[in-house]
């Protein structure tokens, strides 16, 4: 919980965690486009339908992007200090997304069509919708006049962390991209992760740190606007 109020570059944190994003970027390209698939093919006994084509390039494109939005924020947006363990932890839940996703999407054969539509509209929704919240709050954070002062205005007057609601959406797009029932078990355990574990542990911070939460939870919703 501390390390939410403690401010540090962290930058061999960081240069840690953009190594390991662009290692598993670059073994999904393997499995998509190059003879992974067939690999995992012949000693995982999991099909792989095609090698490359469009539904796999909109799958690495939404990597590409995430890591793009992640580096960002963590180069440009985060003040706060990244513990050791973090740095690990970061990166390999990305692979859930960067590699989870691509084997998952190794046996659907379908071409691109509506319902994939929907998942690309999830993803760049909820990319949108995460990236905005943050710049806006980090501008408000650097006004002088703000300091110390709770963010409550902006998207998060929609809901306490909607940035998370904005990872929710953008993972669930990447799911609707494999077309396998079993990639909605990432979003799942998301959803459980942030509304079980983080959004509490980071409430708790918040309560204790700014005097006004209390009101702003009560006429704010905690994680998906308007529900929940």
């Amino acid at each position: 919980m501390d390390m939410y109020g403690e401010k540090n570059p962290s930058l061999p944190q960081k240069a840690v965690i953009i190594f390991f994003e662009l290692v598993f970027i670059t073994l999904s390209y393997w499995l998509l486009f190059l003879n992974g698939g067939e690999w995992i093919q012949k000693h995982l006994h999991i099909t792989n339908a095609v090698r490359g084509g469009p539904r796999r390039t909109v799958l690495l494109l939404f990597s590409v992007i995430a890591f793009l939005r992640l580096g960002f924020m963590m180069l440009f947006l985060l003040k706060r200090k990244i513990p050791w363990a973090e740095s690990i932890d970061i990166p390999f839940a990305f692979a859930l997304y960067y590699l989870g996703f691509s084997l998952l999407a190794l046996p659907t054969h379908l071409p691109l069509d509506g319902i994939d539509a929907i998942g690309i509209a999830l993803f760049l929704f909820g990319s949108g919708i995460n990236t905005t919240a943050e710049v806006l709050r980090d501008r408000w954070k650097k006004d002088p006049v703000n300091r110390g002062k709770l963010y409550t205005s902006g998207l998060f007057a929609y809901s306490r962390h909607i940035n998370y609601f904005g990872d929710l959406l953008w993972v669930s797009g990447y799911a609707v991209l494999t077309r396998n029932w079993y990639a909605a078990l990432i979003p799942t355990f998301l959803f459980c992760f942030f509304a079980f574990y983080n959004i509490p542990k980071l409430e708790a911070y918040l309560r204790h740190r700014y005097p006004g939460f209390a009101d702003y939870a009560k006429r704010t919703k905690r994680f998906i606007p308007f529900v929940y």
